[in-house]
């Protein structure tokens, strides 16, 4: 399926809407928002892969663990995910199928695989500011683009 600019009332939340979502336009998103159960996976894993680097203080460290389950929490509460089942599982076959078809690796694209097959059992289009993780997948997968915004510490003064 091809990617659609036309409003669309119903869709997927791809993991990095959520994790943009304060920043992003809220006009590009359905009115109706779901996430799969993968998505909840991938936030509840945020917190623990904090790692501080030799730029960032311990400070910098503990407010980037609390954004994190923040970002958790506030999915947790408000989304009730639609869980990876029997119908998603025969959906991931068909995409890895496409994905090695286009050249790719499915191994490092496990999650968003998992993610866009809950999309396509569900019959609904994936949000995402990353459509190239979904390259090959255009005939089984409507794919929304979403605007990237530029988080706090990217935007000019």
């Amino acid at each position: 399926m091809p990617m659609t600019s036309e409003p669309v009332r119903q869709g997927l939340l791809d993991t990095n809407i959520l994790i943009l979502r304060r920043w992003v336009n809220v006009a590009e998103l359905p009115d109706e928002m779901a996430i799969s159960v993968v998505t909840l996976a991938e936030l509840s894993a945020g917190p623990h892969q904090v790692r501080r680097n030799d730029e960032q203080d311990l400070y910098d460290e503990h407010e980037e663990r609390a954004r994190r389950m923040e970002i958790l929490q506030r999915a947790e509460n408000e989304f009730d995910p639609i869980p990876f089942d029997a119908e998603a599982a025969r959906v991931y076959g068909r995409l890895t199928a496409a994905v090695v078809a286009a050249g790719r690796k499915p191994r490092r694209r496990t999650a968003d695989l998992m993610i866009a097959a809950t999309a396509v059992a569900e019959d609904l289009p994936l949000f995402t500011t990353n459509p190239g993780d979904y390259t090959g997948l255009e005939r089984l997968l409507r794919t929304v683009p979403v605007t990237r915004p530029p988080l706090p510490h990217e935007r000019k003064p």
